[in-house]
């Protein structure tokens, strides 16, 4: 049998995500809706939605497995289920509780920042979610997550990193700080700081920041400002967290010890 040329080395096609949702959708009890990271991704998060694609139904819903999905089972209220992109999915709210329950604490801050980022909702929002589900499963979990995010954060690893160091004992530095020298001029913005340490730290990723050349002008004047600033790309966060904590712990200790000096020095004077 002679193969079509047009079909001659033609290279796999994987179908998109919303036909992907659009197949399982037509699979699903009338009680079921997407949850986890595949409701997330509808709300319009930056999360994976098909690996797998997830399922949330009804507790009683006499429903089996469906292949290719990840189903299950959970108490769903008036208000759990919403439209979006005319699928049935868990709310932004009980997408993030669904997340916080199921996910690390690391991935519910950084769904929660985004959240709050893109303005999905709100904190006070939040906060009254967690405080009207008291008894579900998910709220403790939730509460932890909600406590530790930043509605400023602008990429999923900065909230990555921010979580490592408050995680690892570190004070919470503050985030997406705007810098400016003794005259009150504008030297640049910080991904998270220290400011008593006068300690910044960034995230380096491939598209984060403006040009290398302006990003490198923008650094030369935080540094000449006497800002100490650390820069950690994603193989440091992801690969070696334990050395990121090592450099931003001894450097923040090494900044609080130098500023004692400087205001002992002022009292004596």
């Amino acid at each position: 049998m002679r193969v079509p040329r047009k079909q001659l080395g033609s290279p796999y096609v994987a179908p998109k995500p919303l036909d992907q949702l659009a197949a399982a959708a037509a699979r699903l009890p009338a009680h079921g809706a997407f949850s986890g990271r595949t409701s997330a991704w509808l709300h319009g998060l930056d999360l994976p939605p098909c690996d797998p694609i997830e399922v949330t139904v009804r507790l009683r819903g006499g429903v089996s497995g469906r292949a290719g999905m990840a189903l299950r089972r959970a108490v769903l209220h008036p208000g759990d289920v919403v439209q979006r992109h005319g699928f049935k999915t868990l709310s932004v709210l009980r997408t993030l509780a669904d997340l916080a329950q199921r996910r690390s604490l690391v991935e519910a801050v950084m769904a929660i920042d985004m959240a709050l980022h893109r303005r999905l909702m709100s904190e006070e929002q939040l906060a009254s979610y967690v405080a009207r589900n008291l008894r579900a499963k998910w709220a403790g979990r939730l509460r932890r997550a909600a406590a530790l995010a930043e509605p400023k954060s602008e990429s999923a690893m900065e909230s990555c990193l921010r979580v490592l160091l408050v995680k690892s004992g570190l004070p919470r530095p503050e985030a997406q700080v705007e810098i400016r020298d003794a005259h009150g001029n504008h030297l640049g913005r910080v991904d998270l700081y220290y400011p008593e340490q006068r300690l910044a730290i960034e995230y380096d990723g491939s598209t984060h920041k403006d040009s290398l050349a302006a990003d490198n002008r923008r650094q030369n004047a935080l540094v000449q400002a006497g800002l100490k600033l650390l820069r950690f790309t994603y193989a440091d966060v992801v690969g070696s967290p334990e050395q990121v904590v090592a450099i931003v712990a001894a450097a923040h200790r090494e900044r609080s010890s130098a500023g004692t000096r400087r205001h002992k020095q002022r009292r004596a004077a």
